[in-house]
């Protein structure tokens, strides 16, 4: 297992726990007392990275991992292998900063599963940006809906482009009816940022919203996810 170099370029005299310039314990109190607007954003890596490594200064570290990923975002995004081969990163710390990701995926999950995704649709564009807007590569997800609209499975179907390749309409209508589905919702991302539909990803939405009209199944939408922002083909009117 690779060691996090991290660990061991401190001050020799440092010792576990202290903060002689108090920067640490400002930086809490930041946190604790302030709003959300309390801590930058290399200041955010740098509380996150301190978790991992009890004494050492880790502004220098946050700012290189902001100038390199672009922004807080695309830190905690970023491959974990990416992160922990960063110069003056490692496992620890990579794990660190992954753990944040994976925290507000579950919690935003959780609330998409708590009310009816029609009437709390806000909540599901929030769960569906942080999960699919920084992926590198396209990838495609059925939501399953109930007769009440509540979620039954979120089912990722694959990667890579929506075409009939990636996504077969009577498969996806198959799984609706063997879940006891009345409904569902198509999701992709496009890695390019821009949320635009493209002539494929109309084509294949309506291809798998006829085979659902004929079995009972309600198409109600096809997301497409960006850093951008999100598209919805049926405020669109392309459903």
């Amino acid at each position: 297992m690779a060691k996090d170099p991290t660990l061991f370029d401190e001050a020799p005299s440092a010792k576990p726990g202290t903060d002689p310039s108090g920067h640490r314990s400002r930086l809490r109190q930041r946190l604790l007392e302030g709003n959300d607007e309390a801590l930058g954003d290399h200041e955010v890596i740098e509380m996150l990275l301190m978790q991992a490594v009890p004494r050492r200064d880790m502004k220098p570290l946050a700012r290189t991992l902001i100038d390199r990923f672009g922004s807080l975002a695309g830190v905690l995004t970023a491959d974990s292998r990416t992160l922990a081969a960063h110069p003056g990163m490692g496992e620890a710390t990579a794990a660190a900063l992954k753990i944040v990701g994976l925290a507000a995926r579950r919690l935003a999950r959780q609330r998409v599963r708590e009310a009816p995704v029609l009437s709390s649709w806000q909540t599901l564009i929030d769960y569906l940006t942080i999960d699919m807007a920084h992926l590198t590569r396209e990838r495609v997800r059925v939501l399953y809906l109930n007769a009440r609209n509540m979620l039954i499975m979120d089912d990722h179907v694959g990667d890579g482009s929506i075409d009939e390749a990636a996504i077969h309409p009577r498969e996806v209508i198959r799984r609706a009816l063997d879940l006891g589905a009345t409904a569902l919702i198509l999701v992709h991302n496009h890695p390019s940022g821009n949320a635009q539909p493209s002539r494929a990803d109309i084509e294949i939405t309506n291809r798998i919203a006829e085979a659902g009209r004929l079995l009972g199944v309600t198409v109600h939408d096809h997301v497409v996810i960006g850093r951008e922002g999100h598209v919805s083909l049926r405020a669109k009117g392309l459903i």
